[in-house]
């Protein structure tokens, strides 16, 4: 608790704010700034050309929200569920008049919070927080690198990345899973001695394992990654539905980047031959001390399973149809499952405590935020902005540029989620004024902001690496300039055209939609 009141208020609100594990004057800073470029937008700055008082209204709240973020001045939990009151008290969106009386637009502005993807992430959220309660996470991991017997460096990377992959279907967003294999990876790099080539061997361990790993195998699965649920909430509202099948098929082939990271960041740490201390009997020995998977464990595993079959077998399910309820719906009824009385043996507070409640609210906000950026034609007149700089080009150029242009922006940025938030509805629009097709140019670009690997503070699984110690920002720059570029070549010479094979040519905005709706 703080007690030291010598520096007078603020010294009290910088001694809490330190005490809360964040820096005071990054802190005090953002928010200050936040509201101040708030008040000028809204009410100093004059609206540009074309864009009307709405689209202003709503860009005070875009710039303020992405100062919020970017700071972390307030939880980014509370920045998102703000973002619906900003909206209603800017008037930002057109207030409806209601028995002759004008009221805010509840409906509009609490949308990304009512939305099936919503729900969808809290299922999964609360599936995370009981796994986490039973300890089948560390099961899971441990029985997978006891199969792979890890004994070295390649075989330990290669066994989280399977690692990684099951636990992308069970727990949602890249931080929450570097969270849960933190402590498992740190007790496996423990092993390791400190010679010169054993440190290294452990830079290349954390940063593939607990970054890179998260954030690729998150690509895959519709769940495992907030802003893919942003992208497929903006795609259904235009009319492209996706389903939880549809996503894996067109989102799969981004698991080859892990084995491009994989040998590059095995050969820039120069990890041949590095052994792990006990070799694969001391990862059989963490496994054994396990003991036998409990009664709560299996049921979990059940109920998960029969869960995730009602996603893929729901409407234009490639498989078979058995229902027709959207995803929203079957999360929903999940949960009635997960609290049958008796089935876990702990309480309520248990896995509330465990819920990312703050993860609930961002993507909300974010959702919000996005649908927010399109009514209001900020997001079209953004669009117009950079049109002129990529207008006439063809259209790898065009994807590069933008590519590009993101990895840039980025730099200053911490939240994966927040800047696909406000990237998403400004590509999409960018993408019908090129000629180019929205959703394949909208995917394609956005998904390079996941391998934001420049610097740690771009993506919060990446702060939790860098909290092992175990590498600088230096030895992490080193590694990640190679990885951006890496992605940015394999977007467009191997998803793109693997889009196009699928029917969603990003030449061709003309094309038929090949997924059910």
């Amino acid at each position: 608790m703080a007690t030291n009141t010598d520096g007078g208020v603020l010294g009290y609100l910088s001694q809490n704010i330190k005490e809360s594990g964040r820096n005071p004057t990054r802190a005090l800073l953002g928010f200050v700034l936040a509201w101040v470029a708030f008040a000028l937008l809204m009410w100093v700055v004059p609206a540009p050309e074309g864009l009307k008082p709405e689209g202003m209204k709503v860009l005070a709240i875009v710039v303020w929200a992405s100062i919020m973020w970017v700071s972390e001045a307030m939880p980014v939990g509370i920045t998102g569920i703000s973002i619906p009151t900003l909206l209603i008290v800017t008037h930002a969106l057109p207030w409806v008049e209601k028995k002759g009386k004008l009221a805010p637009p509840m409906e509009q502005v609490f949308a990304g919070f009512t939305g099936h993807v919503v729900w969808l992430l809290l299922f999964a959220l609360m599936v995370g927080a009981i796994m986490q309660l039973l300890k089948l996470d560390r099961r899971i991991a441990l029985v997978i690198l006891d199969k792979v017997r890890a004994s070295n460096v390649g075989r330990v990377i290669w066994g989280f990345f399977g690692v990684n992959l099951l636990l992308s279907f069970l727990i949602p967003a890249a931080v929450a899973r570097s969270a849960t294999l933190l402590p498992i990876i740190q007790g496996v790099t423990n092993l390791l001695g400190d010679s010169e080539k054993e440190r290294e061997a452990k830079k290349a361990i954390v940063i593939q394992t607990l970054v890179y790993g998260s954030m690729i195998t998150g690509m895959f699965i519709m769940t495992a990654h907030l802003p893919n649920l942003i992208l497929v909430d903006l795609f259904g509202k235009n009319g492209f539905q996706l389903g939880y099948l549809d996503w894996m098929l067109l989102q799969f082939p981004y698991l080859g980047m892990f084995v491009l990271t994989q040998w590059w960041v095995r050969y820039h740490f120069k990890t041949e031959g590095v052994n792990i201390a006990g070799g694969h009997g001391s990862i059989q020995k963490m496994h054994k001390q396990l003991g036998a998977m409990s009664r709560g464990e299996l049921v979990l595993l059940l109920v998960f399973t029969g869960v995730a079959l009602f996603f893929m077998l729901g409407k234009g399910s490639p498989i078979y149809q058995v229902h027709t309820y959207q995803l929203g719906i079957i999360s929903l009824m999940g949960m009635l499952v997960l609290f049958i009385p008796g089935l876990f043996p702990f309480p309520w507070k248990a896995v509330q405590d465990r819920t990312m409640w703050g993860t609930f609210l961002l993507l909300g906000g974010a959702i919000t935020l996005t649908a927010a950026m399109s009514k209001s034609g900020l997001a079209g007149w953004m669009a117009d902005g950079i049109h002129g700089m990529v207008k006439g080009q063809v259209w790898w150029l065009v994807l590069l540029i933008m590519m590009a242009g993101t990895h840039i922006i980025r730099i200053g940025m911490l939240s994966n989620v927040a800047a696909v938030a406000l990237l998403a509805p400004i590509l999409f629009e960018l993408g019908k004024q090129l000629g180019l097709h929205p959703v394949a140019f909208t995917m394609l670009v956005a998904d390079t902001d996941t391998f934001a690997y420049i610097l740690p503070t771009q993506i919060t699984a990446a702060v939790i690496a860098y909290g092992t110690d175990t590498f600088s920002t230096t030895d992490y720059a080193k590694a990640g300039w190679v990885c951006v570029l890496l992605a940015i070549a394999y977007g467009i010479l191997i998803m793109a055209p693997w889009y196009a094979i699928l029917g969603m040519p990003v030449w061709d905005p003309a094309a038929a939609w090949p997924f059910a709706k």
